[in-house]
């Protein structure tokens, strides 16, 4: 195994690949904040939020009675997912309604959806 892997990196290197897609990699620190995006979707709390956005504007009395959960649990996470950009505050008198951010949070939760349920 050890004789494969040793010319696989030696003698079968397909330069023009590598280089193309060498150019259009992005800078580390880009596919970091990517990466750092994805594992705010790795909790379900989150995503159950996320979801409940997706169908409707809540406040964070709405979202905790809707998903039983603490109204500070609910908070905790909606820092989190506003912090990322997922979500963002609308206030209406002394209430602070949530909704999701933009269409590109709207498009990340129904392709996922799509893609678990082929």
């Amino acid at each position: 195994m050890d004789g494969e892997i040793e010319r696989c990196g030696f003698l079968f290197v397909h330069e023009d690949m590598v280089r193309q897609v060498t150019e259009k990699m992005p800078e580390d620190e880009k596919l970091y904040d990517l990466a750092e995006l994805f594992k705010v979707f790795g909790d379900s709390t989150r995503i159950k939020i996320l979801y409940a956005l997706f169908e409707a504007e809540l406040c964070v009395c709405d979202i905790a009675q809707l998903l039983g959960l603490t109204q500070s649990a609910v908070s905790h996470q909606l820092r989190v997912l506003k912090s990322s950009r997922l979500v963002k505050p609308r206030k209406d008198g002394k209430t602070v309604f949530y909704s999701l951010a933009d269409d590109h949070v709207r498009t990340l939760i129904a392709q996922g959806m799509e893609h678990i349920e082929e």
